[in-house]
């Protein structure tokens, strides 16, 4: 009995603040910088309302995670969720097995992204310096993860405030600009529906949101906390996406903004200069630099929390007494971080990762259904309503709606994401004499 009561835990280090800034900085990442000009384009001077119905769609989910999260508050999250309320070892190991592999290769590509900005304010084009830069970032950011979870959400805190800042300028210059749009003018020739084709892509730019519960096992007060940082996160990146995108089209005409590669860097030069552009361009270094710490810290844990209930080999639940941090977890994550960076352009893979996001939220949103049916009596600190006898509304109507998106990915994506599910059953299977593959009794 002495020895377990000497192994190390992970230690309860996350404020609510701080499980906050993680959320919103996972849920802004660098896609907005991107996506809002794909989304001025197809609905004008009209997109704060596709960035609010697309905050509502992802709200769906969002909630099943924030009843979940305070029912089971342990990292591997997803895998948790599904292990009790299927109990199909098998089936909870693939949910698992897409998030790490999503993980991976998410951090890898906008790894790149970061690197490709680096070379860019150096003037230089040159495919080894990317692949270097890439790597330094990983390295770096996993000894961060290393360190402590504290130090982690220390430098999160950091980055998230600089990337949250970089909307806010522009919100702040919208003020200043030359334009005086109808805010509910959609594009010539367009109908009201190009509003919810907005919805389909604006929907992941919230994905984010679901990573604040796998860091359950280092949050004060998970009960408490976890659901109201998840609701937090959503409210108020939908804030800053609706202003941002009321901004904008005070500042540059959308048919412009929808042309541009950079729309946010362009709309800061036309009110600053070119020092807004140079401005914008180190915030987005921030932004893509807190997307990939986020996402070593979340397969991490995914590993960890897999390893603990012996769905992954023991070595991986092994924790730092130092630390606290699951040493070799992070050690892991970080070398198959690195390994696809040398195949530089890894895009196609990146988008099949997104199509396994759905695949997770369609199964958390049914495992919360399935739940309210077999394990009534259950506490539930935060629990959703309405309900039509036993089935949560709001979860069901995120499991239809998830369901729909699938349908807007092409064959192509839908092939690699099959592959990778294909992949992890003979992982699974090929492990079985290091892991347990049946349920354990709880």
């Amino acid at each position: 009995m002495e020895e377990v009561k000497k192994k190390p835990k992970l230690k309860r280090r996350v404020s609510l603040f701080a499980l906050t800034a993680y959320g919103v900085g996972n849920v802004l990442g660098a896609g907005i910088y991107a996506l809002i000009g794909d989304v001025v384009g197809t609905t004008g001077n009209l997109s704060w309302l596709a960035f609010i119905l697309a905050s509502i769609t992802g709200a769906f989910t969002g909630l099943s995670y924030a009843e979940l999260s305070a029912m089971y508050p342990k990292s591997a999250a997803e895998f948790v969720y599904t292990e009790e309320a299927f109990k199909k070892r098998d089936l909870s190991f693939i949910l698992g097995w897409i998030i790490i592999f999503s993980g991976i290769f998410s951090a890898a590509t906008v790894a790149l992204g970061f690197a490709n900005y680096l070379s860019t304010l150096f003037g230089i084009s040159s495919v080894f310096l990317t692949i270097i830069f890439a790597i330094l970032l990983i390295i770096i950011l996993s000894i961060i993860n290393f360190v402590g979870i504290k130090t982690s959400t220390r430098t999160n805190i950091l980055f998230t405030l600089i990337e949250a800042s970089g909307l806010i300028i522009i919100i702040i210059i919208g003020f200043f600009g030359t334009e005086e749009p109808n805010y509910f003018t959609l594009p010539t020739g367009s109908s009201f529906t190009v509003i919810f084709s907005a919805v389909a892509l604006i929907f992941f730019a919230y994905i984010g949101f679901e990573d604040i519960a796998n860091i359950a096992e280092e949050v004060k007060e998970p009960h408490k906390n976890l659901p109201k940082a998840i609701i937090y996160s959503i409210i108020i990146t939908t804030i800053l996406y609706c202003f941002t995108a009321i901004s904008i089209v005070s500042i540059l005409d959308y048919s412009t903004i929808a042309a541009s590669d950079a729309p946010l860097k362009d709309v800061a030069e036309t009110i600053l200069g070119p020092f807004g552009g140079i401005l914008l361009s180190l915030i987005a270094l921030f932004a893509t630099a807190n997307t990939v710490l986020i996402m070593l810290i979340v397969t991490s844990r995914m590993m960890y929390g897999m390893a603990r209930d012996k769905a992954l080999p023991k070595g991986l639940k092994k924790i730092s007494p130092k630390h606290r941090t699951p040493i070799l977890a992070i050690l892991f994550t970080m070398v198959f971080t690195i390994i696809p960076v040398f195949l530089v352009d890894i895009s196609i893979v990146a988008d099949a990762t997104v199509f396994g996001v759905l695949i997770t939220f369609i199964l958390v949103n049914i495992s919360l259904i399935a739940l309210r049916k077999s394990k009534p009596d259950v506490k539930r600190p935060f629990k959703l309503k309405p309900n039509i006898k036993w089935v949560p509304i709001i979860a069901l109507l995120g499991a239809i709606t998830c369901i729909g998106l699938l349908f807007t990915f092409k064959l192509l994506t839908i092939i690699i994401q099959s592959i990778i599910i294909v992949c992890g059953i003979i992982v699974f299977y090929a492990m079985k004499s290091k892991i347990e593959t049946k349920t354990l009794k709880k």
